[in-house]
């Protein structure tokens, strides 16, 4: 069993509390990330799990086992936890070959030399390594050296394994693969694994539940991607689970307008008691059309336009807030909605989430 309880965990540097009163459970072989801005205290709370800091307060179990606790000062050594670590740096030794590299924990470990050689070249071909056991790190690509440090992580047969941002000094390409190959291997070998990243992205992509923190090292949601992602609980997750649009309405009786001015709100109404909401949305959400006749949707003019390949960017004045919008290329060229700079077009939401009061573009809460 490898389930992770954290309960009550503060930890202070200099007299500035990084977490306070912190508690969050693993479940036994899931994938769970830790997802915030830098800065947050996610890198901290893996250095509490792993052993490398003591916590001031509260009490951390792997397994059923207290592997930490401030109230009696038990500290369990970090060799003595049964984990694996992957850095962002890789850490890998570059004197080393790759199979002395993956080899170095059973050989502090003291396993015998067959056992050693059948376990580290099983971890080789686990991360699709077989072959290059001779090469050291200078002779491999980033996303091979990545490769070693993952193996070297495994090698020891972790109940747990600790990846802090493993993928960040990968190029977009190596990272998309990485990220797939991390998510096979946690479902082939069945361990759990604490993800910490501030890359949204990835922690939709790898992960069975997703902890989302504030600057301040509060906790503002859990839950699986598709929840956090389509049923955030304040506009914070909102915002940081991707591009944000927010455009302002009031209820003037029984009428919705958008922000201070008299166009009309034309969409699903607000689930929200109240005079002032804001509507939150994905560039992906808005539906594009021509500003042609009796076309519905809300009247925008185009200020800025950006063909990206596989997508259209676009940049709208929807009574004086600019919102963005995000069309497949495919569609622009089909359905005549190559704008430019200074078109009109009228603007439809397929999906509203709805914010009590105003919110200002770029300020969280």
């Amino acid at each position: 069993m490898a389930d992770v309880r954290i309960d009550g965990v503060g930890k202070k540097y200099a007299g500035r509390a990084i977490l306070s009163d912190l508690s969050l459970t693993l479940n036994d072989g899931e994938c769970f990330t830790l997802l915030g801005p830098s800065g947050c205290g996610k890198t901290v709370l893996m250095r509490l799990i792993a052993g490398f800091e003591t916590p001031d307060s509260g009490l951390i179990s792997i397994g059923g086992e207290a592997v930490a606790n401030a109230a009696t000062g038990q500290m369990v050594p970090p060799d003595k936890r049964g984990l694996g670590m992957v850095f962002q740096d890789y850490a890998v030794w570059p004197h080393m070959s790759v199979f002395d590299n993956v080899a170095y924990p059973l050989k502090l470990a003291g396993t015998d030399a067959v056992a050693l050689r059948e376990r580290t070249l099983r971890a080789v071909g686990l991360v699709g390594l077989d072959g290059l056991e001779a090469r050291l790190p200078s002779q491999l690509s980033g996303g091979q050296q990545q490769r070693v440090a993952l193996a070297r992580a495994l090698v020891s047969e972790p109940r747990l394994l600790l990846l802090d941002e493993p993928l960040n000094n990968l190029d977009a390409n190596l990272r998309e693969e990485m990220r797939f190959e991390i998510k096979a291997l946690q479902q082939k070998l069945g361990i759990t694994i604490l993800y910490v990243t501030h890359d949204q992205e990835i922690a939709l992509g790898i992960s069975d539940r997703i902890a989302v923190m504030d600057e301040n090292g509060a906790l503002r949601q859990i839950g699986a991607p598709e929840e956090v992602y389509e049923r955030p609980v304040d506009d914070f997750v909102f915002r940081f689970l991707g591009i944000a649009n927010f455009l302002p309405v009031r209820r003037d009786g029984d009428l919705l307008y958008i922000g201070g001015s008299m166009a009309a709100w034309v969409g699903p109404p607000p689930d929200k008691a109240g005079a002032k909401f804001t509507a939150g949305f994905r560039p992906s959400d808005v539906l594009l059309g021509r500003d042609e006749g009796s076309q519905p949707g809300l009247p925008g003019v185009v200020r800025r336009a950006s063909f990206l390949g596989a997508q259209v960017d676009y940049l709208i004045d929807i009574a004086g807030t600019l919102v963005r919008a995000a069309l497949p290329s495919h569609e622009c060229l089909a359905r005549n909605l190559l704008f430019v700079e200074g078109d009109r077009c009228r603007v439809e939401l397929a999906t509203v989430q709805w914010f009590a009061g105003e919110i200002v573009a770029g300020e969280r809460a």
